[in-house]
């Protein structure tokens, strides 16, 4: 996941830079929901891990 989220970052840098600001604003959103869902499955795959030990 985490290499999802650093190519659309790496998309919305170009396109911003090439002025497409429609495109940026989409491709920075899609990766910063990609973020959270990767945050939350990770603290899911912790409190799995924890629970399963005891």
């Amino acid at each position: 996941m985490l290499r999802w989220i650093i190519t659309f970052l790496v998309i919305a840098f170009i396109a911003a830079i090439l002025g497409f600001g429609g495109i940026a604003g989409a491709a920075a959103g899609i990766a910063k929901i990609i973020f959270f869902v990767a945050i939350v499955l990770f603290v899911l795959s912790l409190i799995k891990r924890i629970v399963s030990r005891v």
